[in-house]
């Protein structure tokens, strides 16, 4: 039957994001949300898209950022993401979130990965919705409450030891209060220190609100190299323990790897163990394509195997995108007292096997996260490079899965996973988060060396029905949105 629409895309190769089989057709759009799909000819939009074959996908889903910052500065500040097609990102990982913490001076690392005290100045999840608000992004954003951010509250900062009882007891609160006011989740970072030395015991304390409230526990585990698999039970431990056997909360694991060349080949162990305590309880984890990974520059965690290329520093950030190595050579000690003079400072670590990172990612539990860092001087290439890499090097160069895979990898599945309603597939009555793309022309061109290149193949983002993206330009829309907690009990 004829209508008029906002916006009909016609003749496009249309990836659902199910992962179902790629069809040609049309997609019409009316405000904010999709209206119809299939043979649009007798249709009429106020504008229309010739696709001529292209590739049109749901908006793809980064399902691990560190933007938490970053979605508040306006839609320049996202650049990276939206250029990569991206228009949904999870915000609040490794234990790390803006909110609810206000901070006098600056905060311990990781929490500076997103910026100094001048940024930790909401004291509340719903601080931090209106902060969206009032200045929104060009992406939608899905926010986790930090245990690290709870714990520098809750302890006044002293955090390099268990917390007692009042402690906990008051961080639970502030998970609850946060968990109702939107947040759609909890987050650890055990591996880093403000966060190591809290036991097992006392996230599941404070993770108890996420069964009362509803939410994920998402955590970059204790040790991702030679204890691996303890790291892996502990946290199914910890989504069994704070949901009750009859109904365990479901587990997120931050960025699998197989970490240290002792390790390289490990994630046989680690999939099969996933997939076996999987059987009894939810889990999913994220993986960025790429063998090395990036985080505060630790000293006391350097190897000579590791390969270390700094990536910011506050008292020499001349020295941003060089190897460590060479710092040190230049400057005549020793590497550990060159990490030393640089700090505070963020580094990339190559400490990952490539065979590891395809298996991780051609996994059935598999979502691509980014774990991008926005604000780092000479960043990791993932922030600007990761899905267009997965797309472009992993499918058509590689041939590591199929382009619908791929694509179910970055929306459909990401969506399930959170929980996220009618967002990550193209269907009537869906979001219009969609982005067109060339398949045979779609590639990262970020690296180490030139970080923040633009991806290739990447035409037109449109977010909420908005474009955001085309011609390799933003256009200044912000039609981002906060996106509550999905799984809030009614």
């Amino acid at each position: 039957m004829p209508f008029r629409c906002d916006l009909i895309i016609r003749d496009a190769t249309i990836i659902d994001g199910t992962g179902a089989p790629r069809f040609r057709g049309d997609v019409a759009v009316e405000g904010d949300r999709i209206r119809a799909v299939g043979d649009l000819s007798a249709a009429v939009g106020e504008q229309e898209v010739l696709a001529g074959g292209l590739a049109l996908a749901p908006g793809f889903i980064d399902a691990h950022t560190h933007d938490d910052r970053a979605v508040l500065c306006g839609p320049e500040c996202q650049r990276c993401k939206v250029s990569q097609g991206v228009t949904t990102v999870v915000v609040g990982n490794c234990g790390i979130s803006l909110a609810p913490l206000r901070l006098a001076r600056r905060p311990p690392p990781p929490l500076d990965l997103l910026g100094d005290e001048s940024w930790y100045r909401l004291g509340s999840f719903a601080e931090y919705a209106e902060a969206l608000a009032k200045r929104p992004s060009n992406v939608n954003t899905l926010a986790f409450c930090g245990h690290m951010s709870l714990r520098m509250e809750a302890m006044a900062g002293d955090v390099y030891r268990p917390a007692n009882d009042r402690e906990i007891a008051a961080m639970q609160a502030r998970l609850r209060e946060a968990l109702e006011q939107g947040a759609a989740g909890f987050t650890t970072g055990l591996y880093y220190p403000p966060n190591a030395q809290a036991p097992t015991e006392e996230v599941i304390a404070v993770g108890e609100a996420l069964r009362e409230v509803g939410g994920i526990y998402m955590t970059h585990m204790r040790d991702e190299a030679d204890g691996v698999l303890d790291s892996i039970r502990e946290a199914l431990r910890i989504g069994r323990e704070i949901g009750g056997e009859a109904r365990p909360v479901e587990v997120i694991i931050s960025h699998h790897k197989c970490a240290m060349p002792e390790n390289f080949g490990r994630s046989r162990e680690t999939l099969a163990l996933i997939d076996r305590l999987g059987q009894d309880q939810p889990v999913a984890f994220d993986v960025y394509p790429y063998p090395a990974g990036s985080t505060v520059l630790l000293p006391e965690r350097l190897r000579q195997d590791v390969p270390v290329r700094i990536t910011w520093s506050v008292p020499h950030p001349e020295q941003a995108g060089r190897d460590l190595d060479d710092i040190a050579r230049e400057w005549g000690m020793t590497r550990r007292a060159a990490a030393e003079k640089l700090l505070p400072a963020g580094a990339i670590y190559f400490q990952m096997d490539e065979a590891d990172v395809r298996r991780i990612m051609a996994h059935p539990r598999s979502m691509i996260g980014s774990d991008g860092i926005p604000h780092d001087a000479k960043p990791h290439p993932r922030l600007w490079g990761t899905f267009p890499r997965v797309l472009g090097h992993y499918v058509r160069e590689v041939g590591l899965f199929s382009l619908e895979t791929a694509v179910h990898k970055m929306t459909g599945r990401t969506a399930q996973v959170f929980g996220i309603p009618d967002r990550g597939v193209i269907r009537p009555g869906a979001f219009a988060d969609l982005v067109l793309f060339d398949p045979a022309r779609v590639i990262d061109r970020a690296t180490y060396d030139d970080p923040t290149a633009p991806a290739l193949g990447i035409e037109r983002v449109w977010t909420n029905g908005v474009e955001v993206y085309s011609g390799g330009e933003l256009t200044g829309a912000a039609p981002g949105r906060f996106i509550p907690n999905p799984r809030r009990s009614a």
